[in-house]
């Protein structure tokens, strides 16, 4: 039977202090006692509030450096005794268990607590939470009759509940909240377990996604395709969906994929370079990509390699974005949609909302980016997932196999050209010059057509340029496209190499001179 359950009493144990006092205020004036733990009983009595601690209900005293306090039969009873079933009634008198209506409990802090730097493994042991996630669940499994609250966001629901229904709250916000409650305990034993095989590389055996959703938005990557972003609860570090969004209207579902391939890009070139970098993606691709002794330089020069398909971009920087910063973004016939970077002052903000009324700002933060993470990607009839980690290049531990030694300037323009063509859709070739990307060739069948749509988008600036370098995403199996590459006047290549036919290629460097750098390793991002 479905109807409303009056609250008299509620026990609440909360780790996030943010609301409790004026939550257990509104419960304790409409006569509702409180029954608490620990540093929550404190808050709430130092408030002026009356609290029954819960050792004075148990006879117990909180013991084993807190680890036990409501694992009793006088709280576990509380909750899960069923109302109208005379056995449980009796068995409650009995033993002088008294109903708990209502618990409010968000447990431990694990997930903010593994994220810290330097954290200790029995640190993150003791943050995992035993009696809150028991309390939880045999609440959530008497909704019948019991209110369950697993965060602050819930708080105004409830009251609003109570307040509509004389004291009492209905089963179907009962209901809701169970709902989510199980969701909780299940999230959070979910990041526990997978913390603890966090120090190897096994792929697990039951595939659990820990997300909460973050927002709906207005549609997918086309106006008839309902979409939605789900924050994820296990990754920490810069990303564009825990973002602080400063300026500007929500995100699309286009925006959020674009903004995420060029934070990603931006922060792989400045983690090789340790240079102020610049990055424009369009369409999931990099259009613009730079490096230079300033961040202002590095965002000129990104805009440089190709404001055709930079109008309309998303751009992503490794630093600050300072008023000078912004007004070198807003001069000129530009158009941006996104802006992603650390931090952003005021000045700037007012100066990239003045001149793009809806242009998003989206502030990530800098923190350490995480060494490696699971990505996932749906199929139809199920998910395909892979270890994925920042993409690095350190020249020193390439093979110099054909051609003159590089130069400094060549082995930095190979480790852009390299880490451009690892972010473009494969099959891709990159062509750099002097610190940026000018030319790219992605998407294509083939390694040879790639090679011809990167000179062809490189144009005039590859005609110009000093010492041109190509990047390749994978192995050329012929010398086919490395001889379009020469002949267009690139004088070094950058490729993982390990084809039965490398030599070919090794042969054709030599005789026309030209750098030839085997990775050993290949880029492919489909």
């Amino acid at each position: 039977m479905a109807y409303d359950a009056p609250v008299i009493r509620a026990l609440i144990s909360v780790s996030n202090k943010t609301g409790i006092v004026d939550f257990a205020r509104a419960l304790a004036n409409r006569n509702i006692e409180i029954i608490s733990t620990g540093g929550t009983a404190k808050v709430i009595l130092d408030a002026g509030i009356a609290v029954t601690s819960v050792d004075t209900l148990t006879g117990f005293p909180e013991m084993l450096d807190g680890r036990v306090k409501t694992l009793h039969p006088i709280i576990h009873g509380g909750l899960l005794g069923v109302r109208d079933d005379p056995s449980h009634v009796s068995s409650m008198e009995e033993y002088n268990i008294q109903p708990i209506d209502l618990i409010c409990i968000d447990l431990y802090p694990f997930e903010e607590t593994i994220a810290k730097t330097g954290v200790t493994k029995a640190e993150v042991i003791e943050q995992i939470d035993i009696g809150g996630p028991a309390m939880i669940r045999s609440a959530a499994k008497n909704h019948k009759f019991v209110t369950v609250v697993t965060n602050q966001h819930q708080y105004a629901l409830v009251i609003a509940d109570l307040d509509a229904n004389e004291g009492a709250t209905t089963f179907a916000l009962r209901e809701d909240l169970a709902r989510d409650a199980f969701s909780r305990t299940a999230d959070y034993d979910t990041t526990i377990s997978k913390w603890m095989k966090s120090d190897t590389c096994e792929m697990p055996a039951k595939l659990r996604v820990n997300g909460v959703l973050d927002q709906t938005l207005r549609y997918g990557e086309n106006p008839d395709q309902k979409a939605a972003v789900y924050r994820n609860l296990e990754h920490f570090g810069p990303n564009v969906v825990h973002a602080d969004v400063v300026a500007g209207k929500p995100l699309s579902y286009n925006n959020l994929m674009d903004a995420a391939s060029a934070l990603e890009l931006v922060q792989d070139l400045y983690t090789a370079t340790q240079l102020p970098s610049a990055v424009i993606i369009k369409h999931a691709n990099p259009c613009g990509a730079a490096v230079a002794s300033s961040l202002i330089d590095a965002v000129d020069a990104a805009w440089k390699c190709d404001p055709l398909a930079a109008f309309g971009g998303i751009v992503a920087l490794s630093d600050e974005v300072t008023l000078e910063t912004a007004q070198t973004i807003s001069h000129g016939e530009k158009f941006l949609e996104v802006i992603v970077a650390p931090a952003f002052t005021k000045e700037a903000i007012n100066v990239l909302s003045e001149r793009w009324k809806n242009i998003r700002l989206l502030a990530v933060g800098s923190q350490p980016r995480p060494s490696s993470w699971h990505q996932i990607k749906s199929i139809e009839g199920g998910l395909l997932v892979q270890e994925n980690t920042p993409m690095t290049a350190d020249a020193s531990t390439w093979e110099h196999v054909a051609g003159p030694e590089p130069s400094e300037e060549q082995q930095r323009d190979a480790i852009i050209a390299w880490i451009s063509c690892g972010h473009l859709k494969s099959n891709s070739i990159s062509i750099v010059d002097t610190n940026a990307l000018i030319g790219g060739g992605m998407g294509q069948v083939d390694r040879v057509s790639a090679a011809r749509l990167a000179i062809s988008r490189a144009g005039e600036q590859l005609q110009h340029a000093q010492s041109p370098v190509a990047g390749s995403d994978a192995f050329f199996p012929f010398p086919d496209g490395p001889e379009l590459l020469i002949n267009a006047g690139i004088r070094c290549i950058v490729q993982p190499g390990g084809s039965r036919r490398d030599q070919e290629t090794i042969d054709l460097c030599n005789a026309r001179g030209v750098t030839l750098l085997h990775t050993g390793t290949r880029c492919f991002r489909h």
